[in-house]
């Protein structure tokens, strides 16, 4: 059985590298202050053993930037980030750039999300910027069917393939955080039918109980799971930002990798790790399933 090794978190990984407070930019703010720690961050993790670097795009909407008097560089950040994940791809000599499309308005937040027509049109905006650069996408930490179905119609509408990430209950990986049954999700992937199904930013404990779901899916699917010790609920409202979450102390390489094995296990055949999981969680799956 092939395995693809997706790249670990981004945003939690620049903050760890720059020594910033975080903001309610988040990852943008490196990606406009220090774009060479992106690139360092994606080299990185080739290097560890991903084959796919995922774009530093994830909360690149326009409502995001809008706060903060930066909406007018909306493409400008797409464009940049987009061309640093695809540097760091060519430099190290293999492996795909995956685009990121994040939720709108907040994570973990789907009685946020946005009607379905309108949401196409937001990703399929994103999806046209990022298309020139990208080998496909991955719409990350979707919450409910409805924001799933969204981000999926627009990122398609660019013709490149298009994996989808739901993010589930921290205390139930059969629902998602909207309280809907992870298998809802399922009756979407087959009548739009993206490349591949995946749980992220979830507990790897939540993440197990979501796998047995998904072994009736007809695509490839898998995990990547978060480091938090949860999702708090003060972090899901307005003016929130990283800060409010912890970093568990008991997620090394090692205990990480086992969860993934028990994934693999039950039929997951593309893997990864989310915030809190960085390049020697990768190189630690590699280490146990690159040459399969």
């Amino acid at each position: 059985m092939s395995i693809t090794i997706l790249d670990g978190g981004m945003g939690q990984e620049l903050l760890a590298r720059s020594g910033i407070e975080p903001t309610g930019l988040w990852s943008t703010q490196l990606l406009m202050d220090s774009p060479e720690l992106v690139y360092g961050v994606h080299n990185d993790y080739f290097l560890s053993g991903a084959q796919i670097a995922t774009t530093c795009t994830y909360p690149l909407h326009r409502d995001r930037l809008k706060p903060f008097d930066l909406e007018h560089m909306f493409e400008a950040f797409h464009r940049r980030a987009c061309e640093i994940a695809r540097k760091a791809r060519n430099d190290f000599g293999t492996g795909l750039v995956a685009g990121s499309l994040g939720p709108t308005t907040r994570s973990y937040r789907p009685d946020l999300a946005l009607p379905v027509d309108e949401a196409t049109q937001v990703y399929a905006e994103i999806a046209q910027i990022q298309a020139p650069f990208v080998d496909l996408f991955i719409c990350e930490t979707m919450s409910s069917v409805g924001q799933a179905r969204g981000a999926l119609l627009g990122a398609m509408a660019a013709g490149k393939p298009v994996w989808l990430a739901v993010t589930v209950d921290d205390s139930d990986g059969t629902k998602l955080r909207s309280a809907e049954p992870l298998e809802q999700i399922l009756s979407v992937v087959e009548e739009l039918k993206p490349q591949a199904l995946l749980i992220n930013c979830s507990l790897p404990e939540a993440v197990d109980q979501s796998m047995p779901v998904l072994s009736s899916c007809s695509l490839p699917y898998g995990a990547y799971a978060n480091g938090f010790t949860s999702i708090t609920t003060d972090f899901k409202y307005a003016d929130a930002n990283v800060n409010l979450l912890k970093k568990r102390t008991d997620l090394g390489p090692k205990s990480y990798a086992d969860f993934v094995d028990g994934w693999i296990n039950l039929g997951a055949t593309i893997v990864g790790g989310c915030c809190e999981v960085g390049p020697a969680h990768i190189r630690e799956i590699k280490a146990r399933h690159g040459k399969r």
